[in-house]
């Protein structure tokens, strides 16, 4: 038998095809079957998702660049925002903390209301963050860009993800989402905040969808909801699709009674003089 000039390649191994146009299907499809296939490996049921800046810092990283800033004649003006707008940072990371300490203790087979970012610095770091600070499962949905995103380092190992298509990215935000908590941010976090509750408004998404924007003063500024309804493109009853807040135990109990009231949730508890296992509803 003769041996062939060249060995053929099988079609799931030929990249050149696999990133070429005809093979976009193929690429769209993988972006939604593995990310499920991680999800259910992990047992992961839904979510809790964080949007926001990209570009807000720690408060000891603000701080040290104020100092750095006045010592050396830099830009002090600007490190003096970037320590205002620290107080998102460390709201997201003590609320992320908070919601998984909270989730933890639920009753369930399976991991609930686990804390979902997009996987990169700033507020997307301190959601993942805090939720790892409470030894929670948490999880990053990264999208290729060419500056900015890079995963950051607490996301829980086998849940960064990496995405090329935003609108898979935002299917897996918007589906495996209970909850979504929409702190300061630029055009992404508009974006992202406009689409979810445009689908809540239209009725696209059906299942209880608590949001929450916090930050007044942030977005009072950014949009004015108030001359939307003025001006009659959108009804008085529309900002009731969305919390606002500047308060993370606000967030938190709004979150949280949402959650009961709709899932019916239960926690554990030892009773008195028992080692066995009980439950009680969630007040």
């Amino acid at each position: 038998m003769s041996e062939s000039r060249y060995r053929a390649v099988k079609a799931y191994e030929n990249l050149p095809w696999i990133h070429s146009r005809t093979a976009r299907p193929m690429r769209i499809l993988a972006e939604y079957l593995e990310p499920e296939a991680r999800f259910e490996e992990m047992k992961i049921e839904d979510t809790i998702v964080v949007f926001g800046s990209a570009r807000l810092l720690p408060r000891d990283d603000a701080e040290k660049g104020l100092e750095e800033a006045k010592a050396s004649g830099g830009d002090v003006p600007k490190a003096e925002r970037d320590l205002r707008m620290s107080v998102y940072y460390e709201a997201a990371r003590e609320l992320s903390f908070k919601l998984t300490e909270w989730a933890k203790g639920l009753e369930e087979g399976r991991q609930r209301f686990v804390i979902c970012s997009g996987g990169g610095p700033g507020i997307m770091e301190a959601a993942n963050r805090g939720a790892s600070e409470a030894d929670g499962l948490n999880i990053g949905l990264n999208i290729s860009l060419p500056f900015e995103q890079n995963d950051n380092p607490h996301i829980t190992e086998g849940l960064s993800l990496e995405f090329h298509y935003f609108f898979m990215r935002k299917f897996w935000f918007t589906y495996m989402a209970k909850a979504i908590v929409v702190m300061p941010g630029g055009f992404g976090t508009l974006d992202e905040f406009m689409e979810v509750v445009t689908l809540v408004q239209t009725l696209k998404i059906k299942k209880a969808l608590p949001i929450v924007l916090f930050g007044k003063e942030f977005w009072s500024k950014v949009i004015n909801f108030e001359t939307l309804i003025e001006f009659g493109t959108i009804s008085p009853d529309d900002v009731d699709l969305f919390f606002q807040t500047d308060s993370v135990d606000e967030a938190m109990e709004h979150l949280r009674c949402q959650a009961v009231r709709k899932y019916g949730l239960r926690k554990r508890r030892i009773p008195k003089g028992s080692a066995v296992l009980g439950e009680e509803p969630l007040g």
